[in-house]
């Protein structure tokens, strides 16, 4: 059924049900479109119109990160990308696998792990010279045009966001300098994202915890299992390495899911100071096999359009 055909109030009511790609796929568009016509809906009426997803994992106000999200994984793949730092104009290696690895290896859950966005004009860092920064803008319309290749890729999946420091810039900025806006549609990163969950940690099984950050330094992944107890996937320091840690509770591993983002691009140039980094890009790909969660593996960008996964190379 073409959209034109569809009225407003039956639109709303079948977003509402059963959110935008199932939306699209019912009317016969892109998901691109429906979205489209969210956006001048809640133009119009000044209210927020979310799918069923939103209704699960979100609740009024700026701050829209419930603590925790559970899911029970028997038997299937988890993918784990995180700190994309997506800049305009840039589609990375690590990304373009990604999204062919939503495709083929058809995961039962899709997870970005923090700094989606950079937010490099909203950050409280002030520049360095006379460094060139995209807008907010074109940074948010960046990133929906790379979520929106996961989500064609991942299809009906869950999808989730757990907030990274880099995003958490979004609403702090409004927070701190317009924080009247607080309840209008737009004022929070959610908003842009409907077809996302967004959380602070994903926890699977309930022993494994996949979240943006908690331990820093060379041995965060070691020290963030050892304290937590439990199977640690965390990002923000892009190092992409798997510590396993064995005591008499069993094993259980410490995960740094390196970057999506090219390790020398230009969101990392000035701040870096050009100094060698030990970073890796590419993701992490977790296994469970009767509710108990396998090795973790690395998928490595190993050069421009090659990973490396399993001992053989891809070509994205």
């Amino acid at each position: 059924m073409p959209v034109a055909k569809c009225s407003d109030a039956e639109f709303m009511e079948l977003f509402r049900a059963h959110g935008a790609t199932k939306t699209a796929r019912r009317l016969g568009v892109s998901v691109r479109s429906v979205h489209g016509r969210r956006e001048r809906l809640e133009q119009r009426t000044k209210e927020p119109i979310r799918g069923n997803v939103d209704h699960q994992a979100a609740k009024p106000g700026p701050e829209e990160h419930k603590a925790r999200l559970h899911f029970d994984i028997q038997d299937g793949v988890v993918l784990v990308g995180s700190d994309a730092h997506y800049w305009p104009g840039i589609v990375t290696t690590a990304h373009k696998a990604f999204v062919k690895f939503c495709r083929t290896l058809k995961p039962k859950l899709v997870i970005l792990n923090g700094d989606v966005l950079d937010g490099a004009t909203v950050s409280r860092h002030s520049p360095i010279g006379w460094e060139s920064r995209p807008t907010l803008v074109d940074e948010i319309e960046t990133c929906k045009a790379r979520l929106f290749e996961i989500e064609k890729a991942a299809k009906d999946v869950p999808k989730v966001w757990t907030l990274g420091n880099h995003d958490a810039r979004y609403e702090t900025r409004l927070a701190t300098v317009a924080p009247e806006y607080a309840r209008l549609n737009g004022a929070s990163l959610k908003d842009h994202f409907p077809d996302w969950q967004p959380c602070w940690s994903v926890w699977i099984n309930g022993d494994v915890v996949v979240k943006h950050r908690f331990k820093g330094g060379m041995h965060a992944p070691q020290n963030g299992t050892l304290w937590a107890g439990k199977t640690m996937v965390n990002g923000h320091l892009h190092s992409m390495k798997v510590q396993p840690i064995s005591d008499y509770n069993g094993t259980r591993w410490g995960v740094d899911t390196g970057t999506l983002a090219d390790t020398f691009g230009p969101m990392f140039q000035d701040y870096t100071e050009d100094n060698p980094r030990s970073w890796r890009s590419g993701f992490i790909v977790l296994t469970f096999k009767d509710g108990k969660l396998l090795w973790p593996e690395i998928v490595h960008v190993v050069g421009d359009g090659v990973v490396d996964f399993r001992g053989t190379t891809h070509s994205v």
